[in-house]
């Protein structure tokens, strides 16, 4: 009987450890990793999830292909991060995105490029902007115990 006991917790054991590498390799933390506008510069070329506030947005209704810009933590023309969306992808939206991030704490997920010297993450779908709840999003700086 106790080595049937004994069997079964290893089983057990070895059954969560799986289960718990499964998620956490492939994403399915409860927190995801971030970095914020100001560090966005170092990370260019790579995909990230970049979180801040819409300092300030601009839709630009009647240049060549009608970006929205929202520009985290720092206003046009200070701007250390933008997030652009194409007018072709304006529809995706239920609202206009300058109204519908405007002062609100976004992160916004894809490749980080640069134009000219400004790091930004050009958003395609909804999905790749979110609004963080109770700060599930950490930042880098902010793993292991590092201030």
């Amino acid at each position: 009987m106790k080595r049937y006991f004994i069997i079964a917790f290893i089983f057990l054991f070895f059954g969560f450890y799986l289960i718990h590498r499964t998620f956490h390799t492939q994403g399915y933390t409860k927190e995801r990793i971030s970095i914020s506008s100001k560090n966005a510069y170092k990370h260019i070329g790579e995909i990230q999830t970049v979180c801040g506030i819409v300092a300030s947005t601009y839709y630009s209704s009647r240049s060549r292909g009608q970006p929205t810009f929202l520009n985290l933590d720092r206003s046009y023309p200070n701007q250390i991060f933008t997030i652009v969306i194409w007018g072709s992808d304006r529809y995706k939206f239920k609202k206009p995105p300058e109204i519908l991030f405007k002062m609100k704490r976004v992160c916004a997920t894809g490749r980080i490029k640069a134009y000219r010297g400004i790091p930004q993450i050009i958003v395609r779908n909804p999905s790749q902007i979110m609004r963080p709840l109770h700060n599930k999003h950490i930042h880098r700086s902010q793993k292991k115990g590092e201030i």
